[in-house]
């Protein structure tokens, strides 16, 4: 993308920040210069797709599992004192992406019978930052055509549980999940300004709170449910006769879990008084979709998603975002 567009509710979509101009909608039901749409934009990884309009913006959110939905593009403002931070767990948190991208190799070895497949640098960024379901669609498709999401769930619960009941034992892989750098003193800073803090993660429980949990423990926090205001995961998998989940179907890039961790779980209707902190192209989309300000930080896949023209600010570490925090505290 060479020339500069400018979409309402998104303002100008600079060319650096990774966006693709589209002829047409993935789904065709768009096209630009016909019927109202005047520009029609894709993020780097064409995992979204905004449909600008002269007085609104809509966004379309692909999905692997076959159930795309559109929803407006908020116009958007911060307005001081900040009543809530929203966080994302794994690379944000806890650094433990390496640990599920390899989760989801073995998962893919098991479907192959092969103990030595390993992934290609070109299939990370489909196998992290998104759900399980379309991680594992991702895959069935490249290397295992024959396979049935069923079966490649089935093997990813199977090593998922394994290594879950392992870690809790004190017996896992080394360093699977360690606390980001800072985060410590940065949530101990929000809790001095009584700013409200949710966990959002697009990660069943059943993986997602032994992370939160060892990396609690090695930072001295205690327990995380007493510490964090709202914690929301994906849920629990879907098993015959069992309670299951939809967040296999709206997880990030879709707005929902943010939404509901904000509006349901910190009873908070005002977006504008609200900050959200990812470091996936899929959550800063999420955060952004669901009208919040939205902070990415360094160290996932934001550049090479092509989804820095989602984020309010783009920052390398904790400390700077503790600054902007502080700077629109009152």
């Amino acid at each position: 993308m060479s020339e500069r567009v400018t979409l309402p509710g998104l303002g100008d979509a600079d060319p650096a920040h990774g966006w693709q101009i589209l002829k047409e909608c993935a789904d065709g039901l768009h096209k630009a210069g016909e019927n109202g749409v005047r520009h029609i934009l894709a993020t780097g990884d064409r995992k979204v797709e905004l449909i600008g309009f002269e007085q609104q913006t809509l966004a379309y959110v692909k999905s692997e599992m076959g159930y795309p939905a559109y929803y407006p593009l908020c116009p958007k403002t911060l307005n001081p004192p900040i009543q809530a931070v929203l966080m994302d767990l794994d690379g944000t948190t806890v650094h433990s992406e390496a640990f599920w991208i390899w989760i989801i190799e073995q998962t893919v070895a098991s479907l192959l019978k092969d103990d030595g497949f390993r992934f290609n640098p070109e299939d990370i960024p489909y196998v992290s930052g998104h759900s399980v379901s379309e991680h594992l669609s991702y895959c069935i498709d490249k290397y295992a055509q024959s396979a049935s999401l069923a079966d490649a769930r089935n093997y990813y619960m199977q090593h998922t549980d394994r290594e879950m009941d392992l870690i809790l034992e004190g017996k896992g892989r080394p360093n699977a999940f360690a606390p980001a750098p800072g985060i410590k003193a940065f949530l101990l800073a929000l809790k001095e300004l009584g700013i409200k803090i949710a966990l959002v993660t697009s990660g069943l429980y059943r993986k997602a709170f032994p992370e939160i949990l060892s990396a609690f423990q090695t930072l001295g926090l205690g327990d995380p449910e007493e510490f964090y205001d709202c914690i929301i995961t994906a849920g629990y998998p879907l098993g015959r006769g069992k309670a299951g989940t939809l967040g296999e179907l709206e997880a990030k890039p879709h707005p929902w879990l943010y939404a509901e961790a904000c509006r349901v779980g910190l009873n908070i209707a005002d977006r504008s008084a609200v900050i959200g902190i990812e470091d996936s192209g899929a959550g800063v989309c999420a955060l952004r979709l669901a009208g919040y300000h939205t902070v990415g930080i360094s160290g996932g896949n934001i550049l090479e998603s092509g989804t820095r023209g989602m984020c309010d600010h783009y920052c390398d570490n904790f400390e700077e975002i503790l600054q902007i925090i502080k700077g629109n505290a009152t």
